[in-house]
C-alpha cells in the first residue's frame, strides 16, 4: 500500500463519526512530509474551531509511524518517521484496476504531413496510455483514420497545397513517422470507411428512439435533449451524412467492444465537439462521464527570444519530423509533455539544443547515467537501508512518491506531472550526490547508500519508460 493511502486510511478511520465523504491528502514540501486541510472542512461544517477540531483528530491518529502536529489555522501535518520509511517498499505495480478504456489520439486528417499539434497529441496520448497501464487498466490505443469524406475524395486524384500526393499515400507516410520516427504503437487502426454499414444502424437506432427529426429535407439530431446547445445535423439535404452520423456510429462501435471509458485526444479548434458527443454518448444509453476529452492546446515555436512563423513555405520546423530530426526524439517527446494540455506549450529551441543541464531532458538523463556509474563501480553489494541519515531519507521521501504520481495521473489524465516529478526525483538525487558521499570506508553505510541509489535507479528508469524516453547508461 502506497504511503498516502496508509496516511488516508488513518485519516478516515479519525473522521469516521463525520461520515467524510473523501479524504484529501498532499504530499508537502515545507511543512511535513504530508498535510491535510479535513479539519477546516469539518470545522466549517460543523461551525467550529479548526484548531480543536485538528486537536481532537491528532489524538486518535498517533501513530509509530509518523508524528503529527497541527499548523496555521488549522492544517494537519505528517512528518514520516525513519525507521517507517526505511520498511516501505514502493510498488512500481499498482493494483489491477477493473474495466477497458480506449484512448483515441492523433488521428490526424490525411491532407499533409503530421503537424507539431499532432505530435502534442501523439505523445500526450502514449504516455497517458502507458501511466493508465501502469494504473492497471486494460488499454487500447486506438488512430481513427479518415478515409472517406470531402477531404479525402478531394485528395484521391488531386493535390493539396502544391503537393501531387493522394490520400492513401499521405496516410502510409505518416503512419510510417508514427510507428517508426514518434515511436508510437497503435493497437487499432480504425478505417472510418468500415463504419458505412453502422452508421445506417445507429440512426435507425436514434431514430426508434424518437431521437431525430426532419427539417429544411435534412435529418437532425435531438442533442439538446441531452444538453448540448443546439440540435446537429446527422444527413445533409444531399443525402450525405455528416461527420457527426460517423462519430456516432464509431462510439457504439466503441461500446460494443465492451470499453467502459472511451478518452478522445483533440486539437485546440476542435472544442465545440465535446456538447454533441456527451449528448451522443447519453443517447446511446450510456453514462456521458464514459467519454472525457482531452484539447491540445497550440504549439509556439521560440528561437533566440523570437516566436518561429512555422510556414510551409518558410520549410522552418512544420512537421513533427523535421523537429525530431533536429533534436532527437527524447528531447521533443519530454518538451510536449512537460505542459499540462489546456496550456499553449512554447516549446524553447535554444534550451532543446541545449547539451548541458539546463536542458531538463539532460539533467533527467545524466541523473540516470551518473547512478548507473556509480552501481557500476561499486565493489560492495547493496544491502538495506537501514544506516541511512537525515540528508539520505530526502531522496527516500522523493522516491516513495512514485505510484502517488502513477495514481494522480491515472484519475486526472495530468500527465506534465510525470516529466515534473522526473525532473524533482533528479534534483533529490543530485543534491544526494554532493552532501552524502555514496562509496567511503564505511563498507555497511556504503551498502546502505548503494541500495538508495539502486531503488532511486529503478525507480527513475520506470519514469522514463512512461514517458518513452531513453534511459543512457552513460553519458
Amino acid at each position: 500500500m502506497m504511503v498516502r493511502e496508509e496516511i488516508k486510511k488513518a485519516i478516515e478511520k479519525a473522521v469516521k463519526e463525520y461520515k467524510f465523504p473523501e479524504v484529501l491528502v498532499e504530499c508537502s514540501k515545507d511543512h511535513g512530509d504530508y498535510s491535510t486541510n479535513v479539519a477546516m472542512i469539518i470545522a466549517r461544517k460543523e461551525g467550529k474551531n479548526p484548531q480543536e477540531v485538528a486537536k481532537l483528530l491528532i489524538k486518535k491518529m498517533e501513530d509509530k509511524r509518523w508524528k503529527v502536529e497541527i499548523a496555521g489555522p488549522g492544517f494537519i501535518n505528517f512528518f514520516l518517521s525513519d525507521e517507517y520509511l526505511k520498511k516501505v517498499k514502493v510498488d512500481t505495480k499498482l493494483k489491477v484496476r477493473k474495466g477497458k478504456i480506449n484512448v483515441e489520439f492523433i488521428s490526424a486528417n490525411p491532407t499533409g504531413p503530421l503537424t507539431l499539434g499532432n505530435g502534442r497529441g501523439g505523445f500526450g496520448g502514449d504516455v497517458l496510455s502507458n501511466v493508465l497501464e501502469k494504473a492497471g487498466y486494460n488499454v487500447t490505443r486506438e488512430f481513427y483514420i479518415n478515409d472517406r469524406g470531402k477531404q479525402v475524395q478531394g485528395l484521391k486524384e488531386g493535390v493539396y497545397k502544391g503537393e501531387a500526393r493522394t490520400a492513401t499515400q499521405i496516410q502510409k507516410e505518416n503512419k510510417k513517422v508514427i510507428t517508426k520516427e514518434m515511436k508510437i504503437k497503435f493497437d487499432i487502426w480504425f478505417s472510418e470507411k468500415s463504419l458505412i454499414k453502422e452508421i445506417a444502424k445507429s440512426l435507425a437506432f436514434l431514430k426508434k428512439k424518437s431521437l431525430t427529426y426532419e427539417k429544411d429535407n435534412a435529418l437532425w439530431f435531438k442533442s439538446t435533449s441531452f444538453g448540448d446547445d443546439k440540435d446537429r445535423v446527422l444527413v445533409k439535404e444531399n443525402g450525405e451524412t455528416t461527420y457527426l452520423a460517423s462519430d456516432i456510429a464509431y462510439l457504439k462501435n466503441k461500446f460494443n467492444r465492451g470499453f467502459k471509458k472511451l478518452i478522445i485526444f483533440l486539437g485546440a479548434d476542435h472544442h465545440g465537439y465535446i456538447g454533441r458527443m456527451k449528448a451522443a454518448v447519453e443517447a446511446l444509453g450510456h453514462d456521458k462521464e464514459q467519454l472525457d476529452f482531452i484539447i491540445m492546446q497550440l504549439v509556439t515555436l521560440m528561437e533566440s527570444g523570437e516566436a518561429k512563423r512555422m510556414s510551409k513555405r518558410a520549410g522552418v520546423y512544420k512537421t513533427i519530423k523535421e523537429l525530431i530530426d533536429n533534436l532527437g526524439l527524447d528531447v521533443v517527446r519530454f518538451f510536449f509533455i512537460q505542459r499540462g494540455a489546456n496550456s499553449h506549450l512554447i516549446f524553447d529551441l535554444d534550451l532543446a539544443k541545449e547539451k548541458s543541464e539546463k536542458n531538463p531532458v539532460y539533467y533527467v538523463q545524466y541523473a540516470y547515467a551518473r547512478m548507473s556509474s556509480i552501481l557500476r563501480k561499486a565493489k560492495v553489494k547493496p544491502s538495506n537501508l537501514n544506516l541511512l541519515g537525515e540528508e539520505d531519507m530526502k531522496l527516500l521521501k522523493q522516491v516513495i512518491r512514485f505510484p502517488e504520481i502513477i495514481e494522480d495521473t491515472a484519475k486526472d489524465y495530468q500527465i506534465q506531472r510525470v516529466p515534473q516529478y522526473a525532473i524533482e526525483l533528479a534534483e533529490s538525487f543530485h543534491r544526494f550526490y554532493q552532501c552524502c558521499p555514496v562509496i567511503s570506508d564505511d563498507k555497511k553505510l556504503t551498502a546502505s547508500r548503494l541500495a538508495l541509489v539502486k531503488i532511486t535507479r529503478g525507480i527513475l528508469k520506470e519514469v522514463l519508460d512512461l514517458m518513452g524516453i531513453s534511459a543512457p547508461e552513460k553519458m
